[in-house]
Order: C-alpha cells, then structure tokens, then sequence
C-alpha cells in the first residue's frame, strides 16, 4: 500500500484526551482500571465511571447492561494505551498487574517499553512508557521506527518503587483501533484530518501528529467485517492545541462532507466504521 502525501498536517501538541467504554458490569471494569491501572476514580454513578489521574480524566465507562458483547467480527478497540512518566510507574505498574491481574504481554517498540493485558470485559490495554525522544531511531524518510523487540521484565520491575496509584503525569498516548479498512482509514485519519504516517507494518498503520511515534494505531490483523457495535470502544477524542487548529479540522471535515455534531464544549464526527472521534481544542 501506498501512503499519500499530505500537507495540511496536525501542529504539535495535538494529543489524545478521553476514551469511552460500553461497559456490561461497570463495578468490576471499574476496580480493575483503579487497582489494576491505577487509575483514580474521579465521578461515579450507576451508569457512569470515570476515571483519571488527578484532576485530569482519562478514561470514560458507560454502563449498559444490555449491550451484547462485542461480535467477532466488529470493528473497534484493540487498546487504549496509558502512558506513564517514567520506568518507576512502570515498574510500579508490572508489579500491580503481577499482583492482581495476569499479563499477555510485553515489548521494547525501540521508541518505549510496553506491558500488554486485558480488563474483565475483553478489552486490550497497554501501559507503557517513552524513550527519550532523541533516543528514537528515525527512517531514511524521516519517521519514526517502531520494532517489536523483547523486553527485559525484571528490569523493569526492580525500578518499582511500590506505588499503587499511577502517578502525576499519565495519560492516554494512543488509541490503537481494528479497521475494516486500511483504505478507509488512511482517508479520513491521513488525508482529511492531517495526521502523519510515521509506521507501516503488514496489516497495520500508525500515525500522529507533530512526529509523535503515533497517536493512532489501526490494524486488520483480525479481519474485521463490520462496525462497530456491542461492548468495547464508545468514543475516542483528539485534542487540539488551540482554537485555529479546532475550527480548521471542523471546516476540513464539513468541506470532506462528515456530519459534525456539537458535544461537550467541542464536536463529534462518526469515523470509519462507526467509530466516534470527539474533538476539542487545549483549554
């Protein structure tokens, strides 16, 4: 597959804010993002959760207790990836999943070290944190590399302090998705919205903003047939770094001729299949 070349790119500082799950048992998929991820739960009701670090909220669940789970071949979440400040919370964080929960996984991505596991409901998350930036390698091109490498466990948890809350600083680095479509994908993330190709694997692109190694991760390793539905992924949100850039994605996808909705202080789209994008602009 060929990537096109883009001009109107996103500026840095456009980042991810917000996820949304379609929870069936709110209580337990919320214990687990609090003792497992180490979240904080910030507003609670009995069909709402949500979830952050501080003050700043990461991670929205929605609860429907008749939501059927999510079809085999429906589009949707592969993980929402939470990224923390440092290798300590990492290590603070593999010793919190060794404790209470099992991992499935883990990688040396050369641009961060990862830990891969999945909530009571299927979902896939990812803790990582970041190399330096400058440590990152770059392409002949120009963009960034991403490997899937061993990564050395022990390590990683022998730099466990023994906090059990993830500290000051987490957020959502990326969303990585399961398309239908790489197609449909690159057209509306790449050429309509702006962001950059920075890798390409078999079956999967990752792409960002502002040469972040990615923002947005899709694949259709999975084979994925139809949209999404069911529990799983609700809604993802792009922050925007400042008001320019917020009226300009709303006026790239009016020109494109995708339906924008006002919501929260900002405006949703529905993206390829199905999946809702939210937008705001850095308060």
């Amino acid at each position: 597959m060929t990537t096109r070349q883009k001009t109107d790119t996103l500026p840095q500082g456009t980042r991810i804010g917000r996820t949304a799950l379609r929870a069936s048992d709110l209580g337990e998929l919320t214990a687990f993002y609090r003792d497992v991820v180490g979240l904080s739960v910030q507003q609670q009701s009995e069909s709402t959760a949500v979830l952050g670090v501080d003050e700043t909220p990461l991670l929205v669940l929605e609860r429907d207790a008749d939501t059927p789970e999510r079809q085999r071949s429906g589009a949707g979440l592969y993980h929402n990836a939470f990224r923390v400040p440092s290798r300590k919370a990492l290590g603070d964080a593999l010793t919190r999943i060794r404790d209470r929960w099992q991992l499935s996984g883990a990688s040396d991505h050369l641009v961060s070290e990862a830990l891969y596991l999945r909530d009571p409901e299927g979902n896939g998350v990812e803790i990582y944190r970041d190399f330096p930036r400058e440590e990152w390698p770059i392409t002949d091109e120009g963009t960034v590399h991403i490997s899937t490498e061993p990564l050395d466990l022990e390590s990683v948890e022998a730099a466990a302090a023994g906090d059990d809350r993830a500290p000051p600083g987490t957020d959502v680095g990326h969303v990585h998705l399961e398309v239908t479509s790489l197609d449909a994908f690159e057209e509306f993330y790449v050429d309509t919205l702006g962001f950059e190709v920075q890798t390409t694997v078999p079956a999967a692109y990752f792409v960002s903003a502002g040469g972040y190694h990615h923002h947005i991760g899709a694949n259709t390793w999975n084979q994925r047939t139809s949209p999404v539905g069911g529990r799983g992924l609700s809604w993802f949100e792009v922050v925007l770094p400042d008001t320019e850039t917020f009226e300009a994605i709303r006026n790239r996808l009016t020109d494109a001729q995708v339906a924008v909705s006002e919501r929260d202080a900002g405006f949703v789209v529905e993206g390829p299949d199905g999946i809702d994008v939210r937008f705001r602009a850095e308060s």
